[in-house]
């Protein structure tokens, strides 16, 4: 049976009227447009009106895009399947221009913010736009009912959620905006936005085609990610007396990751499920492989929770374990986020979620995953060496085999360990993405891995300067330039400052360098592997190849190589 769908061009007096009143389903995605967005709306449409010398009605029309909804022919109730994001900003842009206009003006834009009940009918207000329900209160307080704006822009922001955050912020940015405009110009920019802009609305009484168009819009590269197409077809699924709960359980999710780390959390789930490099669209492969839209109460409790959970606590490092293995499991997650990759995040989500109530495993799982992933970064495993090797060990974890037999795929192997060895007994200075976690491992270990090094700038320097100059006495202790050369970049040679370095100092002889470059401002260096050249009295090619010596056996240890 075809199944009507209408698609109508409508100014806003039309759409904000009595033919629609909308409503913003449970299992949509929050507010989410930032002043960038909203700010670039209204820098458009006061492009198109123009300087305002014109008539309104030969300005040129704006096209505001589409809005998806489920609505039948005889109603005018509409469920927002796509254009929330539009919907909602126009109407805060009615309530700011509401209370920069005139009185007469201000009543006029009401009327397209909410109709007015009758009291003596006992008709109750009716509002044009209905917001989710954990937003819907807030919004309809602050922008719809509010002559003023005052009390939105009073709120502490730290108290609000995130999508109330966005609605104070860009209520704040248009005001600014706007009530630089003279009294003649902002009357016309009324009129313009209500007589002159144009959405169009798509409408169908079914959901299944309404999600079909959404899919369709949004997969051509309108504003949604993929975490909100699968919401759309997983919430969905789900029957209607359980999708609030679930709606709730999944942003729930996003707002404790935040919106960047729970998209990066679905390309987990992918890897996780496929254990394969992606071969289609990420939609494409959750729907036609994953397809958690088969059973999505099972996909949410199962999978998206407490793989979110997961990916949360490894990103934080606070692993709520008790005793001294969530000490080490919390520092090895900080160790594990400065790798120069997320391959690892997999295996980790998958092991974590498994044994989160079992320290002791965790504690030996991830100590041989860091080294594991700081391994492979070391010896510079491109993108199709790691995926290979982190899909093995996923099929590792899901088949219960032994991860600390030797051939596991979380173990190095003896060729990849001396590989490992010649790198860092090489010149490692010039490999600076390895060589900054390198130096920073080693100094843990130095302190017996008491350091815990929180600095917004750690920088290496070399102790033997790499241009020492003509009359210098580094010259005296390193006359030969080839020799020099196979000393500088050396670990036994470098230090970690916790300070941008200075090109001046970086040349001064040694002593001077010890008193004014790598002294902190206590007297005392942040570092110990820093800290240990302050008690040289010298710095020769013996000290740099003992200490070389000792710096290699140490990182040995750490990584078992």
């Amino acid at each position: 049976m075809s199944v009507a769908i209408h698609a109508t061009e409508k100014p806003l007096l039309k759409v904000f009227s009595n033919d629609f009143t909308f409503s913003i389903p449970a299992y949509q995605r929050p507010y989410a447009w930032t002043t960038e967005e909203a700010g670039e709306l209204l820098a458009d449409l006061l492009s198109f009106l123009g300087d305002g010398s014109e008539s309104v009605a030969d300005a040129n029309p704006y096209f505001l895009g589409s809005i998806v909804l489920i609505k039948s022919d005889d109603a005018p109730e509409a469920d927002v399947v796509d254009g929330q994001q539009r919907l909602t900003t126009i109407t805060i842009l009615l309530a700011v221009l509401r209370s920069l206009a005139n009185s007469e003006s201000a009543s006029e834009i009401t009327e397209y913010i909410y109709q007015k009940g009758k009291r003596v009918a006992g008709i109750g207000d009716r509002y044009r736009l209905k917001l989710r329900e954990r937003d819907e209160d807030f919004f309809r307080k602050y922008i719809q009912n509010a002559e003023s704006l005052d009390d939105l822009l009073a709120l502490n922001a730290s108290l609000l959620t995130d999508s109330q955050k966005n609605i104070q912020a860009n209520t704040r940015h248009l005001i600014e905006e706007l009530k630089t405009i003279d009294e003649h110009k902002l009357e016309k920019f009324i009129q313009y936005l209500i007589t002159r802009c144009f959405l169009v609305v798509v409408s169908t009484p079914d959901i299944d085609s309404a999600y079909r168009i959404f899919s369709v819009l949004n997969s051509r590269g309108l504003d949604l990610s993929l975490p909100d197409l699968l919401k759309s077809d997983i919430i969905g699924a789900i029957s209607s007396s359980e999708q609030e709960k679930y709606t709730k359980i999944w942003e729930g999710e996003e707002e404790d990751l935040g919106r960047d780390t729970f998209k990066e959390l679905f390309s987990h789930i992918r890897m996780i499920r496929r254990k394969a490099k992606l071969q289609e669209t990420a939609l494409k492969e959750f729907r036609n492989h994953i397809k958690p839209q088969k059973e999505p109460q099972k996909f949410i409790d199962d999978v998206l929770k407490p793989y979110s959970d997961a990916l949360e606590i490894i990103k934080k490092a606070n692993y709520g374990g008790h005793g001294e293995d969530a000490k080490v499991v919390n520092s090895l997650f900080r160790w594990l986020n400065q790798i120069d990759n997320f391959d690892w995040i997999p295996p980790a989500i998958l092991y974590f979620s498994q044994n989160y109530h079992n320290p002791d495993k965790l504690r030996r799982f991830f100590t041989d995953l860091e080294r594991l992933a700081a391994g492979l970064m070391i010896l510079r495993a491109d993108i199709n060496a790691r995926t290979s090797r982190y899909i093995r060990l996923l099929t590792a974890i899901e088949n219960n085999a032994d991860l600390y037999a030797l051939d596991s795929p979380l173990q190095l192997t003896s060729d990849e360990c001396d590989r490992i060895i010649k790198t860092l007994d090489g010149d490692l200075y010039l490999i600076y993405k390895i060589s900054r976690y390198v130096l920073l491992r080693l100094d843990s270990a130095l302190s017996d891995g008491a350091a815990s090094h929180d600095h917004s700038v750690v920088t290496i320097e070399h102790v033997l300067p790499q241009n020492p100059k003509q009359d210098s006495i580094w010259l005296k202790c390193f006359p030969n330039e080839e020799e020099r050369i196979q000393y500088v970049h050396r670990i036994g040679n470098l230090v970690l400052l916790s300070r941008k370095k200075n090109s001046e100092a970086q040349n001064y002889d040694f002593d001077k360098k010890k008193e004014k470059y790598f002294f902190s401002g206590t007297g005392i260096s942040a570092f110990a592997l820093t800290s240990q050249v302050l008690y040289q009295t010298e710095w020769t090619p013996e000290v740099i190849n003992q200490r070389q010596e000792t710096s290699l056996q140490s990182l040995k240890k750490v990584w078992r190589l």
